[in-house]
């Protein structure tokens, strides 16, 4: 019971802290300014780990390497401590793949909820900052496939599809997890 509960609360922790430096990365790639509410939050979250890890770690073109590997660092610390935990020590050296695995389903995730709460505020079309900051995260995932389906009725299914896709990629990421496992 303990294990699952050190096991829930690293999860959320590790996924909240993983994520904001991946919106980090993504904002920063897309070149979104820092000033609105979302940028202020993601700063608030990863700076005391991106900021450390840059002096190391430079960019690469508009890749902040920094934000990638502290999101990667956050979920090895995750699986070292669960492995601490429960005794299993034998199996130390799996951790860079376990944190590398969980790395691209935080990024499933993630991309995941973005779309979700893109789909919800085109429902109301909210004229707030959030919104378009939003807007301009999901518009390179999402062109590619309006490219190829058509409006419905008036009505985008292309972020239904984008959350079809990442379902899929989910499943097999997992399964290639299990194969590289066992």
């Amino acid at each position: 019971m303990i294990y699952t509960i050190v096991s829930f609360l690293l999860d959320v922790a590790s996924s909240l802290l993983g994520g904001a430096c991946l919106l980090r990365l993504y904002m920063q790639h897309q070149r979104i300014p820092f000033g609105n509410p979302i940028g202020r939050f993601v700063f608030a979250l990863t700076d005391w780990l991106v900021l450390p890890l840059r002096k190391v770690l430079p960019s690469v073109g508009r890749w902040d390497l920094a934000s990638l590997v502290g999101a990667w660092l956050l979920q090895l610390v995750q699986f070292l401590v669960l492995a601490l935990i429960a005794g299993r020590t034998g199996q130390l050296a799996l951790l860079p793949v376990l944190a590398s695995f969980g790395l691209v389903r935080l990024v499933i995730s993630a991309v995941t909820g973005l779309l979700i709460v893109y789909a919800i505020l085109s429902w109301v079309r909210s004229d707030s900052p959030m919104a378009d900051v939003i807007d301009r995260l999901c518009a390179p995932i999402l062109r590619p496939l309006r490219r190829v389906i058509p409006l419905a009725g008036g009505i985008d299914l292309s972020p239904l599809a984008a959350l079809v896709l990442l379902q899929v990629a989910a499943i097999i990421v997992a399964g290639l997890q299990n194969a590289v496992l066992r």
